[in-house]
């Protein structure tokens, strides 16, 4: 079946001609075209092998394709691989995750959220609110400095000291709230205590009128994917009303995880909850 042509269907005022040749490029790699020099791209896309050189310059520099031993053959690199998993696992957290995030929300009257990091902000992929609403400016898309907040703490959980310092270079982070870290030590030191629970717990965290508890969403590979958690009104939570939350919300994550194929280690045992300072 031959494919139509942009400039068939009245569209072609609205293509890039060089983003559509470095895509049409990309698709010439695949199960029967592992590796593929210059030449032969040149010949399939009927473009000058100076163009196509340009092209594969571009797309190498970018991790969309590597060179073989340094030669003049090439192959798909690491970045669209990448590109897929984070496709496919957008697409889980929120087709999998709403059905988990509604269940919990009509189990605690509270509402419920999933969010995702991107480099140092964190984003509000799914959301699920009681019929009464906390009052809250998140929303779906809304994005947050990572550091302030507790989602932020539940994504970088797995980091190490040296990891937050590259992530966060500057002698003082941005603070937005008196409990806020101020240095990349500052942020270590609390993840290392909520490495240990599990999950995070921050009363007045980011806003002081709201606590938040979140814990993580792993996939199969063991990799933080994802923070499934409760937003609470201040006054509402005290120690036994948190610890009920918690215990919820951690139940919610190791639930979504099992559906993102996360097989957790026999030898790791039971989850202990505990709040903080008990």
């Amino acid at each position: 079946m031959t494919q139509t042509n942009p400039s068939e269907t009245g569209s072609e005022k609205y293509v890039v001609p060089a983003l559509e040749r470095g895509l049409r490029l990309l698709q010439e790699f695949g199960r029967d075209s592992r590796t593929l020099g210059a030449p032969e791209l040149a010949r399939r896309l009927e473009l000058p092998r100076a163009t196509v050189f340009r092209m594969l310059n571009t797309l190498e520099g970018m991790g969309f394709l590597e060179r073989i031993d340094g030669g003049t053959e090439y192959r798909l690199g690491m970045a669209v691989l990448r590109l897929g998993f984070e496709y496919l696992s957008s697409l889980e957290l929120t087709e999998l995750g709403q059905p988990v995030i509604a269940r919990l929300c009509d189990e605690i009257s509270y509402p419920c959220n999933i969010v995702v990091r991107d480099n140092r902000s964190i984003v509000y992929v799914a959301k699920v609110t009681p019929p009464r609403p906390l009052a809250s400016a998140v929303h779906v898309g809304t994005r947050l400095a990572a550091h302030g907040t507790v989602f932020g703490r539940v994504l970088l959980l797995d980091f190490s000291l040296a990891e937050l310092r590259a992530l966060y270079p500057e002698e003082h982070l941005e603070a937005f709230s008196p409990n806020t870290p101020r240095t990349a030590l500052d942020l270590f030191n609390l993840i290392e205590v909520d490495r240990e629970r599990g999950y995070v717990f921050g009363e007045g965290f980011y806003e002081t009128s709201i606590s938040t508890v979140a814990a993580p969403v792993r996939d199969h590979s063991g990799r933080i994917v994802a923070a499934l958690g409760s937003t609470i009104p201040s006054p509402h939570a005290g120690q036994a009303k948190a610890a009920g939350v918690a215990e919820r919300v951690c139940a919610a994550a190791d639930e979504l995880s099992g559906l993102l194929n996360y097989r957790r280690e026999a030898q790791a045992g039971a989850r202990v909850l505990s709040m903080p300072g008990h």
